[in-house]
């Protein structure tokens, strides 16, 4: 496929779809710039006239100084029994003045009887007539033929014809959408070739076709690339996927299998190196956690767990990879864990920096530890830096900044009994209850919480052992704010460190209230984020054991240890 290939992104309009997904202006204006820099041809921005922000933000996007891209605004053909010099989507489409306008009509027959609620003869002037409207005004046309796939199927005729129009009017992409993403790749392949045939490639009847395809089948990347391959020129989706239902067509996807497996040229070798970059850019100004699985970009795409891929991926990259991580910008790593050999433990002490200090028995010995941690419900592959602390521990010289002496949580139900959990995993009652009411009458008389954690804990630092306590509004608070009491007398830089997400985990579920459990936790700084994890039957020694190892690795990493 060694020729142009137009990569349209409309994330800022259908990506922003997906549930719970909300971009502000400046959201949409700054992934705007990012997918510029990317190398993206057309950036659709969001529906003309129908909101005020996508109204500013067409007024905004007048002003960005965009290289490559051109930004489009979408919005519906005509209404039926209207004109199109008086209707009110098409004056708000030129009013929003982008050089490209998308109009969305519809291909299937049985969408316009059901939905329209039109004839199909009427549908056609619709279409007809908003196109030629628009392109009278100097306006580049495309034109989404929604649920063209479906309405081929039925009536290949009609769905045909729609094309027709809008091409003879002047719309300068036909884009064939899989509107309810249904159709599979073999079949949008066919009918993407049948359509090309059929119009005639070449005519001046006929634009250049698109594709546009939804995720309902998880095909929608397959489908898309089988259009291009059946001559499309227009590939339109999303960054990482996102869109109504279950996603669009994913961009990063295509963009990836365009460049490194099909040869098109789409982007340069600068911008495809920030492929992961946007993909994670855009995850965190949707709110929403990179998928770590994801193909090309995701921080398990490189990643490798068993031990015979490990010991043949340092012998040679290519061996269980498929493209060199770095020409997307991604990394390849190696996951320690009850699947590893010796060879992974080798490989992650050598990038941290300590295998100069470590024999093999060292290295046996870390591996041992980590299967047999793993064995009680542990698990280091998400956890570099308690890995990490595994191997400094092993170290000869390694002197850990802190040690635990003892701990103990109370948690007190202000209105009725205290309960305490101490580090032998025991609870136990605290005094009578007194004042019980019910809970209905305890949230109706107040709306702060009755129940008041306090964590008491001696904390060894150089010689002496220091005793602290303090409160939180859970067990885990308490202890981490009793503990920073203790160590921020000898570490005061600790206070740059906040935790940032806590999860719980039942490792054995048949076990019922004895189960193990694993709790993770993520840390971070103004420069790093890493996580810990701890495991125990006990949820408050899982909990203290993953924070204990958060805030010895920040201090280890500053020679504190």
């Amino acid at each position: 496929m060694k020729r142009h290939v137009e990569l349209y992104d409309t994330t800022l309009r259908d990506g922003a779809q997906q549930e719970g997904i909300s971009f502000s202006v400046e959201d949409k204006l700054s992934i705007t710039r990012r997918l510029d820099q990317l190398g993206v041809h057309y950036i659709e921005g969001g529906y003309a006239g129908a909101n005020p922000k996508d109204d500013e933000y067409f007024r905004r996007a007048r002003n960005l100084k965009l290289k490559h891209a051109q930004v489009a605004a979408f919005g519906n053909t005509r209404r039926a029994g209207a004109t199109a010099s008086s209707d009110p989507t098409l004056k708000a489409l030129l009013g929003a003045g982008t050089p490209v306008i998308t109009l969305v009509g519809k291909a299937s027959e049985f969408q316009v009887k059901k939905v329209l609620g039109t004839s199909i003869e009427e549908n056609l002037a619709m279409i007809a007539d908003s196109v030629a409207h628009l392109a009278r005004h100097g306006r580049k046309v495309f034109f989404d033929a929604e649920h063209f796939f479906d309405g081929y199927k039925a009536d290949s005729a009609y769905a045909l014809q729609a094309l027709r129009v809008a091409a003879q009017a002047g719309a300068e992409r036909l884009v064939l959408c899989d509107t309810n993403g249904g159709t599979l790749p073999d079949d949008v392949a066919r009918i993407t070739s049948e359509v090309r045939q059929a119009l005639g490639a070449g005519s001046r009847a006929t634009a250049s076709l698109g594709i546009h395809t939804h995720n309902d089948t998880d095909t929608a990347v397959a489908s898309a690339l089988a259009a291009l391959g059946a001559g499309a020129l227009q590939v339109q989706g999303t960054i990482n996927g996102y869109g109504e239902r279950t996603g669009n067509a994913n961009l990063v996807s295509i963009i990836g299998n365009l460049k490194l497996k099909l040869g098109v040229d789409c982007v340069t070798d600068e911008q495809l190196a920030s492929l992961t970059e946007v993909s994670r850019y855009v995850a965190e100004v949707a709110n929403r956690r990179p998928f770590p699985f994801q193909p090309f970009v995701g921080r398990s795409a490189f990643a490798h767990k068993g031990g015979l891929h490990a010991a043949a991926v340092e012998k040679s990259p290519e061996a269980y990879q498929h493209v060199p991580p770095d020409k997307v910008g991604n990394v390849n790593s190696v996951l320690v864990s009850e699947l590893a050999g010796r060879g992974s433990v080798a490989r992650r002490v050598r990038e941290i920096g300590i295998e100069k200090d470590l024999s093999d028995a060292d290295l046996r010995r870390i591996l041992a530890h980590v299967k047999e941690q793993e064995a009680r419900g542990s698990a280091y592959e998400d956890a570099d830096a308690s890995f990490e602390l595994v191997a400094r521990r092993c170290m000869p010289n390694y002197e850990p900044p802190f040690e635990l002496v003892d701990f103990m949580v109370i948690v007190e139900d202000r209105q009725a009994q205290r309960v305490s959990s101490s580090g032998d995993g025991a609870l136990r009652p605290i005094g009578p209850a007194q004042g019980r009411r019910g809970q209905g009458e305890r949230l109706a008389g107040s709306t702060a919480s009755p129940l008041l954690a306090e964590a008491t804990i001696k904390v060894r630092v150089g010689g002496e052992v220091l005793h602290t306590a303090a409160e939180g509004n859970g067990p885990v608070s308490a202890l981490d704010n009793a503990l920073r009491k203790a160590l921020t007398q000898s570490y005061p830089d600790l206070r740059q460190v906040r935790l940032t997400d806590y999860k719980v985990r039942v490792v054995n579920e048949g076990a019922g209230t004895a189960a193990s459990v694993r709790v993770t936790i993520e840390s971070a700084d103004d420069k790093d984020v890493w996580r810990t994890v701890g495991a125990s039957e006990n949820i408050i020694e899982a909990s203290w054991l993953a924070l204990a190892d958060s805030l010895e690795w920040w201090l280890a990493r500053r020679g504190k240890g």
